[in-house]
């Protein structure tokens, strides 16, 4: 079976979907959309499907969809999504988002809450869950390999010098940074923030987030816009009562420490992926797989539900580091 798909929204992150779904074998590109027009003209010349201009014409124009990204961006990279989701489930159409689901918390609740309503699968672009790498520390930890979970710790950062609201790097990168500790750890239940603007900034660019899981480990999130090049991406470190592991670089390498032995292990490149831009082809197969299975709404890996608890932490972080106090994150709604 081919799905029949189209992106709304031709950014460059937009222009990688249309060139995954037109590049993969069960999935058809039936519309590429946006508001400017010379963005829409161009994907429609470079992926060969009609442009569109409004969510509205590609509901009318496009014929019967199975599923629509939304790479819009807006304010700190998630303020646009909210329309164009809410019109495309308002249409009974699955949406997979790109990240962060919004900047916007209450706009963020209503969107799942929507799909839940319409019973639609609705997913994000939490990309970095889906390298081959990480899904193998989430094997390591289901097997028993690291044991009971202790202690967890993410640090993201990159070379970023664009400048917005006070809480752009918070919002925008570290989606990503929290929904991987949430994949290895469970539920948060609260946080304590501290953050700090880097030389000649006025967004507060750099942050140390405390972390208390429900499952009672204890983390730390690390993220900075004010990164050297050299610095390496990101790192995953997962430390159990009989091992740990230790994900470099998003997906490049993944090291095994025994808690009693000498004899590590060092995997580079699993599943052949060698880069941070191979990830997104992992995470839409990913979805085209599940939506041409046609699976429950509720079995969405990278689900909507899943990014706004993200969501949640983040909001309870920037209330840590603007009220000086530890946070509870209720439950996503």
């Amino acid at each position: 079976m081919t799905i029949r798909v189209a992106v709304v929204g031709l950014g460059n992150i937009g222009r990688r979907h249309a060139q995954i779904y037109r590049d993969h074998p069960a999935a058809e590109l039936v519309g590429v959309c946006d508001i400017i027009p010379e963005r829409a003209k161009r994907a429609a010349e470079d992926f060969g499907a009609p442009a569109f201009l409004s969510v509205s014409e590609l509901l009318e124009g496009a014929g019967h969809l199975d599923a629509v990204s939304v790479a819009s961006a807006g304010e700190e990279n998630g303020g646009d999504h909210f329309v164009p989701t809410m019109e495309l489930l308002g249409a009974g159409i699955p949406v997979l988002g790109e990240k962060p689901i919004s900047n916007r918390i209450g706009e963020a609740r209503q969107m799942v809450a929507e799909a839940r309503r319409a019973g639609l699968c609705y997913g994000v672009d939490l990309n970095h869950r889906f390298t081959p790498a990480c899904q193998r520390i989430g094997e390591w930890i289901r097997d028993g390999r690291l044991g009971e979970l202790n202690m967890v710790s993410m640090r993201m950062w990159i070379n970023n010098p664009n400048e917005s609201s006070p809480w752009y790097h918070l919002r925008a990168l570290h989606p990503h940074s929290i929904d991987i500790l949430r994949f290895v750890a469970g539920d948060v239940e609260s946080v304590a923030a501290f953050a700090k603007k880097g030389k000649g900034r006025e967004i507060w660019s750099n942050v140390m987030v405390l972390i208390k899981f429900r499952s009672g480990v204890v983390g730390t999130l690390t993220g900075s816009y004010d990164a050297g090049p050299s610095w390496g991406l990101e790192q995953l470190d997962v430390a159990g009562s009989d091992g740990r592991a230790v994900l470099e670089d998003a997906c490049e390498v993944l090291n095994w420490y025994p808690r009693k032995g000498i004899e590590t292990e060092t995997y580079r490149y699993l599943g052949g992926m060698r880069s941070f831009g191979e990830t997104f082809a992992s995470r839409i197969g990913r979805w085209i797989e599940q939506i041409d299975a046609k699976v429950a709404p509720e079995e969405i890996e990278g689900s909507g539900a899943e990014a706004l608890a993200a969501q949640e932490v983040i909001e309870a972080a920037i209330t840590s580091i603007q009220e000086g106090r530890v946070v509870t994150v209720g439950p996503a709604e």
